[in-house]
């Protein structure tokens, strides 16, 4: 870290807090057909803690080819395996991960002129994945080194050294409608809870996340969904569209409420980050008010899962 000296950034021992000022034109047309140009200067306050807080990824749909690899990936860096692919020997690295293996232009040399481009994970306090605390749930009940194999995306040998720790990792009950994902998965619903009630299955990933929290002495707690992607619920007036009767719904236990939307509330009112890792409509107009009614950041993935991770896993704390 280096401190940046303006006026505009004040250090504390808890947060690093900064101002913004964003210039632009608003544009006025007069029925004469003349235009009134008003320059408009808006300021933002940024906070950022000091202190990275321990972190947990709870994955919904951890047993599958993301969850899997994800978790794979993070042990293998965190042990630095080596495994040997036909092309040679392999070492873990982050390539691809923004936090990690990105750079970025942070001024001009005041003596040489010269482009000065540090880390972008050097500019700002950041969770170091090797410290990620990962678990979840899926329907499934293979454990992560079966699932892991049955994934079939990381080198053999690597799942060779991989597969002692990861088959000692189960995921928990999931939650399964077969009305919102594909007939194809129905196979491997193995792993489900045993509440049936929406209200109740709420209830029961509360419990589980603070469960994860309390186990692990964790600070913090991100919750990530990457099962399949289901068919986009409706949006119907007293249902849907407010907080309030969504959350009525829930208690009427209403059918058209979806699995990933009940993981969002869930976390919401438990104060953790979701972020949607599939293109459904989990954000309805209820879930986002309810979301900005508890000030709980929730997302969706509009890139490729596994680049876009460690990126979002860091706004997010």
């Amino acid at each position: 870290m280096f401190p940046v000296n303006s006026e505009r950034v004040t250090y504390t021992d808890d947060a690093i807090t900064s101002s913004f000022s964003y210039e632009s034109t608003s544009i006025e047309q007069l029925d004469n057909g003349h235009l009134v140009a008003t320059p408009v200067k808006e300021t933002f306050m940024f906070q950022t803690a000091t202190q990275v807080p321990k972190t947990g990824v709870m994955i919904v749909g951890w047993g599958g080819n993301n969850g899997t690899t994800v978790t794979a990936g993070i042990m293998a860096n965190k042990c630095n395996m080596t495994w040997d692919t036909k092309e040679g020997t392999r070492s873990p690295d982050y390539l691809g991960s923004i936090t990690q293996s990105s750079t970025l232009k942070l001024g001009v040399d005041s003596k040489t002129n010269e482009d000065i481009f540090v880390p972008l994970k050097r500019v700002l306090p950041l969770v170091e994945p090797n410290d990620l605390v990962v678990g979840g749930w899926d329907i499934s009940n293979v454990n992560m080194g079966d699932a892991m194999k049955r994934a079939c995306v990381l080198d053999v040998d690597l799942q060779r050294q991989l597969y002692p720790e990861m088959q000692k990792m189960t995921p928990l009950p999931s939650v399964y409608s077969k009305d919102f994902i594909a007939a194809n998965q129905e196979d491997r619903a193995n792993n489900l809870m045993v509440e049936t009630h929406k209200n109740d299955q709420v209830e029961r990933i509360r419990s589980d996340i603070r469960a994860f929290k309390q186990t692990n002495n964790l600070d913090k707690v991100i919750v990530l969904w990457s099962a399949n992607t289901e068919r986009f619920c409706d949006l119907k007036d007293g249902l849907n569209d407010t907080a309030a009767n969504l959350m009525t719904a829930l208690k009427n236990n209403e059918e058209e409420i979806a699995p990933s939307q009940i993981f969002a509330i869930a976390s919401i009112l438990e104060h953790c980050t979701y972020i949607n890792g599939s293109p459904q409509n989990t954000f309805v107009p209820a879930i986002v008010e309810l979301a900005t009614t508890h000030q709980v950041f929730i997302g969706k993935l509009k890139t490729k899962w596994g680049k876009i991770f460690f990126i979002t896993i860091n706004e997010m704390i």
